[in-house]
């Protein structure tokens, strides 16, 4: 499984992250609204966001920008890759507030769905026990819940390759 590459579909692509990108993601991600749900509600502060930004530029599995006709409107990661467990975890997703309630969403994580698909059984989503738009979101793509580990506060959810439902007629890869 390749990391370092563009996903795209006619309109969104993923695009691998690099440090220039700091600042036009910054810009997206300084609304505090986007953070209310998630562990660290302080990220949209400059210091707390470039720390993330960095974590994020370390990931071996790929960090990419969401790019929606042309313009940055968030970030996602695939992370966690386990060759023997044949699985990858997708997250520390976010979105401009403009774009949610919309189906962005569900296209990008199709997109990452598909590509991880071809080599792998199984997806993981963590996601925080308050975040409750996230959850609702991968419910509705499929996932289950697989665990809650409640020392994290974290709701690993599962999906498996068998009960995914292919959109590769449209998944480029560059």
């Amino acid at each position: 499984m390749q990391f370092n590459l563009i996903l795209s579909d006619n309109n969104i692509s993923l695009i691998p992250m690099t440090n220039s990108s700091f600042d036009e993601l910054y810009n997206v991600a300084k609304d505090p609204a986007i953070w209310e749900q998630h562990f660290d509600t302080q990220r949209y502060e400059v210091a707390t966001f470039k720390k993330y930004f960095d974590i994020g530029m370390q990931n071996e599995e790929g960090c990419f920008l969401i790019v929606y006709n042309g313009v940055i409107v968030g970030s996602t990661r695939y992370y966690e890759y386990s060759y023997d467990e044949s699985s990858i975890k997708i997250g520390y997703t976010f979105y401009a507030t403009k774009y949610w309630g919309s189906s962005l969403n569900k296209k990008v994580k199709n997109l990452m769905l598909d590509y991880a698909f071809i080599y792998l059984d199984n997806v993981y989503f963590d996601i925080w026990n308050k975040n409750f738009r996230s959850q609702k979101a991968i419910q509705k793509i499929g996932a289950m819940l697989f665990s809650e580990n409640t020392g994290s506060n974290k709701l690993l959810y599962l999906l498996k390759k068998n009960d995914f439902v292919s959109k590769k007629d449209y998944l480029r890869c560059e």
